[in-house]
């Protein structure tokens, strides 16, 4: 178990800067504070954090940009990241919620609420030490070999679909595990809110909607023809229980 992880932030506002730094300080962390996305790129790589806290306008580079280009770096896709984002732009924090990011928190923000995400990243990512990403553990992957298609690794959290192994985000992760375990079984967004992220964010329904739009396109890369992931208007999403075994 990390005793002080690393967090790196990337922010130009001194004062957020210094806001975060002593917060994170506070609680136990080792904030490291780079105000460029170079910067940033030369810590991360130096010595990967244990998350990213990345602003989306950042004075050399857009956040967009470095979050893709810290993703490319070794470790880097295993590095939960952070989005700060203005308060009125939900267009960025979709947009950071596609790319892949773990969360997002808008500007001005409580301490106590960036505290409390990041604590709640780290365990849901394991990089504290203390289990898996989502809270649904309970069902083993032995219990879904009816589902030729999908073929769960718990231990791994990883996923693959005809035999593909899935490049999924962890909520991408979250999301598709719940489904693969319950095949046909409808989980609407406030269900899929509650059990995948979890109780300490304030994300919307728009958030779910992105998350399995990413989802659905990286299954259909796999598989064009086939509809593994149903919408129910107004009510939320299931997996598709009558599947192709192969394709």
């Amino acid at each position: 178990m990390l005793a002080h992880p690393r967090i790196l932030i990337a922010e130009d506002e001194s004062g957020i800067a210094d806001t975060l730094q002593y917060v994170l300080r506070t609680d136990g962390f080792v904030p490291v504070w780079c105000p460029t996305a170079e910067e940033a790129i030369a810590q991360f790589t130096a010595e990967p954090p244990a998350l990213a806290i990345l602003d989306v306008g950042l004075p050399d580079m857009n956040g967009f940009e470095l979050f893709k280009r810290l993703q490319k770096l070794p470790a880097g896709a295993e590095v939960p990241m952070l989005f700060l984002t203005a308060r009125s732009d939900e267009i960025d924090r979709v947009v950071g919620l596609e790319l892949g990011a773990d969360d997002y928190i808008a500007k001005p923000f409580s301490p106590r609420e960036l505290v409390a995400r990041v604590r709640s990243i780290l365990r849901r990512s394991g990089r504290t030490g203390q289990g898996t990403v989502t809270a649904t553990a309970a069902t083993p992957a032995a219990s879904t070999p009816h589902l030729m298609p999908f073929a769960l690794d718990v231990d791994r959290m990883q996923i693959r679909y005809y035999g593909r192994l899935l490049e999924l985000s962890r909520y991408e992760y979250g999301l598709l595990r719940l489904m693969v375990q319950r095949p046909g079984r409808v989980f609407t967004r406030d269900e899929l809110l509650s059990l995948v992220w979890d109780e300490a964010s304030d994300s919307f329904d728009r958030t779910v909607d992105a998350h399995v739009k990413t989802l659905r396109a990286k299954l259909k890369a796999v598989a064009p023809e086939v509809e593994p992931i149903r919408t129910l208007r107004g009510t939320g999403y299931a997996l598709n229980e009558e599947l192709p075994p192969s394709v």
